[in-house]
């Protein structure tokens, strides 16, 4: 029987034990679907009140560490593997004593100045970025970000009003706070059949139903769209039109303006994530929707993700009530950071490494083109995207399995799907490896592995 080494400097006893069971998972002392001790016998063995064994198995199951059922008893609940694209990962060496490639975090390319990164911060404090490192954001501050964060919409081709836009610290937390204030526990909101995991995970903290529209290399399906806003009733559609995660799909003017007009028509709020955006050379679809959109942004895929600078925008109606809710949305945000970031839109040096970084895709789109171009799974004449989303035969636990002792990471498909059918789909990240060369590797030991299937495949 399990019997947790309680940590002393940890006074309240239910918080030890649950700080005990945490640290056993990550050590791999306690496994995935292993049996905990009964409340009554850990209580025994740890000489403590049964009560307080039931209060930390409590916590320890509303931090998702643990899950119980009547009659079977309490066990280690695997990692879900959403949760698992955010983790730290240590990729050490596979099976076959390898390190294997990562294929499956979606991260910019490195970009050239990164090397250099001791000079980019001391020049930041030399130019002022730092006189608010170690303070609360000031409201002078908050004024200059919303300033710049314009600006970069307006390099989009979306004009706003500074007095429009909320920062907010990275992409995610831009989401959440929308869905925190346009949303109550237990809502329908649709978004596409496959979504990225960001979104899945709001979901369950928000208690949110996701229903997924149909899909095609287009888009969403308006008349899958239809149907969905006809059956369910939800007023909220989450959409990802410019180099959609995972699918890579870049959603044509046609189909857009098909999109607007069934929106304005059931008068529902599109929460647009354009964080692939300044990759795709595409406006935000927001611009056509400027009373019935919530536009989000962040410079996490296009510039640098460690600045954590991210924004929603949108008419005042929907703005103010995230506006309000500041813990929610800039409350996070690094003074540092957020100064650093707003140096580098207003000097022009954001708009540089985005454009960079839009080169580098397409060069790796190329890279890969060369050498999947038999595979008929992907589109390779839309626009050049960090991410493919490739068809593969066979199970797709066994296919994933199969990468990972070659050497290869990637995201099982099922990890973005928001309905229960299997899907025989992966994503890889083309941006992931360091080089162009990993990439090159990388690629050569996917296609050796002979899992990728020949055939188009609707998404």
């Amino acid at each position: 029987m399990w019997k947790p080494e309680l940590n002393p400097k940890i006074k309240t006893k239910y918080l030890a034990i649950v700080e005990a069971i945490s640290t056993a998972i990550q050590q791999g002392e306690l496994l995935p679907g292993e049996r905990l001790p009964t409340h009554r016998d850990l209580a025994w063995e740890l000489k403590l009140n049964v009560s307080t064994v039931s209060q930390a198995y409590k916590e320890a199951t509303r931090r998702h560490l643990i899950g119980g059922e009547v009659g079977r008893g309490t066990y280690v609940l695997a990692t879900s593997r959403e949760a698992e694209l955010f983790a730290l990962k240590d990729y050490g060496k596979n099976s076959f004593g390898n390190r294997n490639f990562d294929l499956s975090t979606n991260i910019p390319a490195i970009h050239p100045d990164d090397q250099n990164t001791q000079e980019l911060l001391f020049e930041a404090v030399d130019r002022g970025a730092g006189r608010e490192a170690f303070s609360y954001h000031s409201s002078d501050l908050l004024m200059r970000t919303r300033f710049a964060a314009s600006q970069w919409l307006s390099w989009r081709g979306y004009e706003v009003k500074p007095s429009d836009i909320v920062p907010c610290a990275g992409g995610q937390q831009a989401l959440l706070a929308s869905l925190l204030a346009l949303c109550e526990p237990g809502d329908k909101v649709i978004v596409e059949k496959y979504t990225f995991p960001g979104m899945k995970a709001v979901a369950r903290q928000l208690r949110l139903k996701l229903v997924g529209v149909d899909c095609d290399d287009d888009g969403i399906e308006l008349e899958s769209l239809e149907k969905t806003l006809t059956s369910s009733g939800a007023k909220i559609l989450v959409l990802n039109p410019n180099l959609n995660n995972p699918t890579g799909f870049t959603t044509s003017e046609q189909r857009r303006s098909d999109i607007v007009g069934i929106i304005k028509r059931y008068n529902i709020v599109v929460i647009e994530d354009d964080v692939y955006g300044p990759l795709s050379g595409n406006k935000p679809l927001s611009v056509l929707l400027p009373d019935h959109a919530v536009l989000i942004s962040s410079l996490s895929k296009s510039v640098a993700p460690g600045l954590r600078y991210g924004f929603v925008s949108g008419c005042q109606r929907l703005i103010k009530p995230i506006d309000a809710e500041v813990h929610a949305t800039n409350w996070a945000m690094s003074p540092f950071m957020i100064e650093l970031a707003n140096m580098w839109i207003l000097e022009g040096r954001a708009f540089a490494r985005a454009d960079w970084q839009r080169h580098e895709v397409e060069v790796r789109w190329s890279l890969a083109k060369s050498r999947f171009k038999e595979m008929g799974s992907v589109n390779w004449e839309k626009t050049p995207c960090p991410h493919l989303w490739l068809a593969v035969s066979g199970k797709m636990s066994d296919v994933v399995d199969r990468l990972h002792d070659a050497g290869i990471d990637v995201v099982s498909g099922d990890v973005f799907s928001t309905v229960p059918q299997p899907t025989n789909h992966i994503r890889i990240c083309l941006t992931a490896p360091e080089s162009r060369s990993l990439l090159s590797h990388a690629i050569d030991k996917v296609v050796e592995c002979n899992v990728l299937s020949g055939s188009l495949c609707s998404i």
